[in-house]
Order: structure tokens, then C-alpha cells, then sequence
């Protein structure tokens, strides 16, 4: 087997069997070995950020180890921006890089780059395979490293992917062992939470299934307050699930909504900060005098810390947990707002729905009243950079093709990966993308007011408004392969969204609120 061969047996020996792929001349021989292994499922997007996006949205979802194909550092460099949000999302993520031949670097071709450099700053774990006996080894290094929760990049250059090998694949081991906090602390912590005025903020896993029961109950046996932060990787929601009080997007909403907390227990979840600094007011919202324990980082046993604190505080089982009630509103009439779209996709999402949250200002409306609608999950863009929607969407709906999925992005959101439609067609996969058509960033000018900026003149509004000429979505949606509709309307939004769920594939609404 060349290197190429023992790097794809690898990765199925150790269970990675989908690879999102933007492939480029450097990778034709793992290309080539890939379509000699059927049993690895390869999904073209047509933009390395579209196969970035889509590896996070995967892995949140299975909980699996998500590959990625992509093609020399102008490829990485594509998908460095949903990278950063899988990063700080936590996702394990395994990135096949081709680079060129060892010899070929020292004449600079045109593709040459600092790739090191670029997936470094991005990455974990990252490696270079010298030599084809390294290729197999290394890969299963990295998905080792990325079961942890890492971004792990494997370089694989062109000469060690088509060089012989006289290493045979190898199964990676199981993921080292995550720290846990020693038994003082957590013991120090559960009397902590007892306290008055005291709250504890989980993340990662224990913010939905049996890791969210047990923050639950661990709240009512302590009395702390329960928070989730407001871009939470992975949460939860809808009536029965367990009742997080969540935070803001605002530093000054935030600040108000933690003035009476005393002490904050971060479990899996680090300090809230603000998003960005404003001038005169603090980086974070916590009050002063405020005591922080960061019982556990995010890298650490986040389950083991949840079973050893509801130990230590006493959880027994009969804790009457603290749930959303199931309240749908009704579904609205008139004029399309955000807070219509929410009404009738409160009323139209089924139980076990997937929602992948990029609406952004419209959001403000739209997720109080999906929140407590059918039980579902909530992706949120954790690390900020827009353009995640549409390609976590395709992720989550190939980890969990039995649920469907709906992605909510603002129109300028969805613009930066509007490629993922063409996948999502391709492999029919079960989502409703509903485009918020506000007609620009609205967010940036809330930011444009919040920084103390003057009120926004001719060349602001020319570089956050998109009004001139309209993005015709239908139009659009038809152009890769996908139904659509439009609506104006509360009723027409309604109506859209039962055409959606009776259309087999992906389906995309417009809804235009502005």
C-alpha cells in the first residue's frame, strides 16, 4: 500500500468514516485511495469553508470524529474562519492536508505557502508526514487527539501519499485521559453553590442529555442559579429540557442579568467576557467582588466533574428539576417581522429537530418563542465568524439523517458559504434553510451605536446594507438544485414551512423581513 491507502484505513479503522472534501492535485492519490474504500462516505462542499463548517456541525451532532480534505494553505487558509468556531466549539476534528513533494518546495511553485504557520494557529495537534511509513502512524495520532475535542491536521505531502509503505494501518488508541478536578476542590465547589447568590455556568456536554439532567439536578439540590452562555456549542431547548437561565449577546444586558451573583462556578465552561470592548465599560459582566472558580476548564472530564460535584452536593435522584414549559404562541398575522418567523417556526418544528442558529439581530425575536416549542438542539456560531449556518447544518444533518434540520441565518450570514445549498441537493439531505432577508449586517449597526460611532452615513450604510441590487433567494436556491419559497407574510411564512416539511431534500424560505 502507498501512504495514501494506509492514511484511509486508518481513519476507518478507528471509526472516521465521513470526510467532507475540497480535494486539489496535491491529494489525487488519497483521492484515488479513498475511491477504493467505499465505506468512507466523501462529501464534496465547494468551498473550503463550506467543508470546515461542515465537519463541526457533524461532530457537535454524533459526537464522532468529523475528516476533512483540503487542498495545500490557500485551501486550509478557505476554511480557517469555521475552524476557529469548531476550535471553540470544542469539535474533534481530523484535517487532511496535501502539501506538495518534499523536493518540489524548494522551487516556490505558485500554491507554495506557510502552511505550517497557517494550520498551526488553528490547530491542536499538528504534524507533517516526512515519509509514506510516517502517514499511518501520524493519522492515527491525530484522531486520537481529536476525540479529545481537538483540531488536529495531518500535513500529507504529495511525495509521502504516493511513496510505497511498509507500515500497516493502525487503529488510534482511545483519547488520554481528561484531568479531573482533585476532590477538595469539588467538594469546596458543591459547599460554594449552597450558598446565597451563588450560580453555576456548565458547558460542553452538560448542557443537553444526561449531562444537562445532571446540572439540572445538581441546581436543585444546591439552590444555585443555572446558566448556559449565550453561544453554547451544543444546547438543549424546548418543553421537558431542562431550564437554563441563558445569557445574552450584550455586555450590558449581561451585566444586569449577573449583578446579584456572588460567586460563579464555571464547569466545562470558561469566565463570561463580553463579546467586544466598548469604550468606558469592563471587558466582562461579572459583578465586582464576584468570586470565579474555574472548577473545570473545557479540555478537562467535564462528565466525571458533573458525577463527583452531584455526589458531593448530595444528588440522589429525587430532585424535582426545574424544566421549559411547552407554550406555543400563535402563529401571527400580518406583515413578516422576526417575531413572526418565530411564531411559525414554533409551531412548525417537530420533536428531536436539529436548529442551527445564525440569525443574528433577527434571533432577538425569533428564538424566545422556538425555545419553548417541540424539545430540539440548539449549534450556535461560537467563535464568531459568520458563515457557519449553512455548512453545520449539512454536518448535522449527515450525522443525524432521521432529524430534521432546520438552519436560521441572517442573509449576509448566509452569503459567506451559499455553496452548502449545491451539497445539501446533491445529498438530499433533510433541512429547511430559512434565509432571514433583512437586507444587510444589521448587527453592525447596533455595533456601529454601542462603540459611540455617529449615526451611520453614506459609505457606513454602503458597506453594511445589501439592498443594492436585491439577492433574489428563490432564485438563488433554484440555481443549486433547491426548492424555495418567499414570504412577505406571517401567513406565507406558515404556509412555507409545511411546503418544507412535505418536500423531500432541502427546502429554502425566504423570509423577508426588511
Amino acid at each position: 500500500m502507498n501512504g495514501a491507502e494506509t492514511l484511509v484505513e486508518t481513519m476507518l479503522a478507528s471509526g472516521v468514516t465521513v470526510c467532507f472534501a475540497n480535494p486539489g492535485t496535491s491529494e489525487m492519490h488519497f483521492v484515488a485511495a479513498l475511491d477504493t474504500h467505499p465505506d468512507m462516505r466523501c462529501i464534496l462542499c465547494l468551498f473550503e469553508g463550506g467543508v470546515t463548517g461542515a465537519a463541526d456541525g457533524y461532530a457537535r451532532m454524533s459526537g464522532n470524529v468529523a475528516g476533512t480534505l483540503l487542498h495545500l494553505g490557500p485551501g486550509f487558509a478557505n476554511g480557517w474562519a469555521n475552524l476557529h468556531n469548531a476550535r471553540k466549539g470544542h469539535s474533534g476534528i481530523v484535517n487532511v492536508v496535501g502539501d506538495h513533494a518534499g523536493y518540489h518546495l524548494k522551487h516556490d511553485a505558485p500554491l507554495q505557502s506557510d502552511l505550517d504557520g497557517v494550520a498551526g494557529s488553528v490547530s491542536h495537534w499538528m504534524r507533517r508526514a516526512g515519509e509514506a511509513d510516517e502517514v499511518a502512524p501520524l493519522g492515527a495520532e491525530a484522531i486520537r487527539a481529536a476525540r479529545g475535542g481537538e483540531i488536529a491536521t495531518l500535513i500529507l505531502p504529495a511525495d509521502s501519499a504516493w511513496g510505497e509503505s511498509t507500515a500497516a494501518p493502525v487503529t488510534a488508541a482511545p483519547p488520554r485521559v481528561k484531568h479531573l478536578p482533585d476532590t477538595a476542590r469539588i467538594e469546596a465547589a458543591a459547599e460554594a453553590l449552597k450558598e446565597p447568590g451563588a450560580a453555576l455556568l456548565p458547558g460542553g456536554p452538560a448542557l443537553y442529555g444526561a449531562g444537562a439532567e445532571l446540572a439540572g439536578r445538581i441546581s436543585t439540590r444546591t439552590g444555585a442559579r443555572l446558566i448556559a452562555p449565550f453561544f453554547s456549542p451544543r444546547i438543549e431547548l424546548g418543553g421537558g429540557a431542562v431550564a437554563f437561565e441563558q445569557m445574552f449577546y450584550q455586555g450590558a444586558q449581561n451585566a444586569e442579568f449577573l449583578k446579584d451573583i456572588k460567586s460563579l462556578t464555571c464547569l466545562g465552561e470558561a469566565p463570561p467576557v463580553n463579546f467586544f470592548a466598548y469604550p468606558g465599560q469592563p471587558s466582562t459582566p461579572d459583578p465586582a467582588g464576584c468570586v470565579i472558580d474555574k472548577l473545570c476548564h473545557p479540555d478537562w472530564d467535564i462528565q466525571g466533574t458533573l458525577e463527583a460535584l452531584a455526589e458531593a452536593a448530595g444528588v440522589d435522584g429525587s430532585e424535582d428539576i426545574a424544566r421549559i414549559e411547552t407554550t406555543i404562541p400563535d402563529p401571527g398575522t400580518g406583515g413578516l417581522t422576526p417575531d413572526g418567523v418565530g411564531r411559525a417556526l414554533a409551531n412548525a418544528t417537530p420533536d428531536s429537530a436539529i436548529m442551527v442558529n445564525e440569525a443574528v439581530t433577527a434571533g432577538f425575536g425569533i428564538w424566545p418563542h422556538v425555545n419553548a416549542a417541540a424539545r430540539h438542539d440548539r449549534i450556535n456560531t461560537t467563535g464568531g465568524a459568520i458563515g457557519q449556518c449553512l455548512p453545520a447544518a449539512l454536518g448535522a444533518a449527515v450525522a443525524c439523517p432521521d432529524r430534521p434540520v432546520f438552519a436560521v441565518s441572517g442573509d449576509g450570514s448566509a452569503m459567506y458559504q451559499v455553496q452548502s445549498l449545491w451539497t445539501a441537493a446533491r445529498e438530499r439531505l433533510n433541512i429547511t434553510f430559512i434565509i432571514i432577508a433583512n437586507r444587510g449586517y444589521q448587527i453592525l449597526h447596533h455595533e456601529l451605536e454601542a462603540q459611540g460611532a455617529p449615526k451611520p452615513g453614506r459609505n457606513a450604510r454602503a458597506m453594511f446594507d445589501i439592498e443594492d441590487p436585491l439577492i433574489d433567494w428563490q432564485a438563488m436556491a433554484a440555481g443549486h438544485g433547491v426548492a424555495a419559497a418567499r414570504a412577505t407574510t406571517c401567513e406565507e411564512m406558515t404556509a412555507a414551512l409545511a411546503q418544507a416539511a412535505s418536500t423531500p431534500g432541502p427546502f429554502l424560505i425566504e423570509a423577508v423581513t426588511g
